[in-house]
């Protein structure tokens, strides 16, 4: 199971991945965005995979290989997940399973 950094205040998803070195891209390492609903990679140097999660942590959906300058949304969303691209099919996540993360310190 990946290790996420939490960012769950204004200002640590405002910061998101940008100023941090590159996430694994073994899905070893991810960042948990909540509340949040939808993301860009501006700025970004590589592409992420993204999932979408329900208040309750159940797998709403998700995109793979999202490149860099892109938005994407998901209607209903609490959380979002990101990972280096390639990290979902590591995962293999299911629609409507419940994910639980372990958060690591930033």
């Amino acid at each position: 199971m990946p290790r996420m950094w939490r960012a769950d205040r204004w200002w640590q998803r405002l910061r998101g991945l940008l100023g941090r070195r590159p996430l694994a891209g073994d899905a070893a390492e991810g960042l948990w965005l909540s509340p949040c609903n939808s993301v860009h990679t501006f700025w970004m140097a590589y592409p992420l995979d993204v999932l979408f999660l329900g208040r309750d942590g159940e797998v709403l959906g998700w995109r793979e290989d999202l490149s860099p300058w892109r938005t994407c949304g998901q209607r209903g969303a609490y959380a979002t997940v990101e990972l280096r691209a390639g990290g979902l099919s590591r995962i293999a996540p299911v629609r409507g399973e419940v994910l639980q993360w372990q958060p690591i310190e930033t």
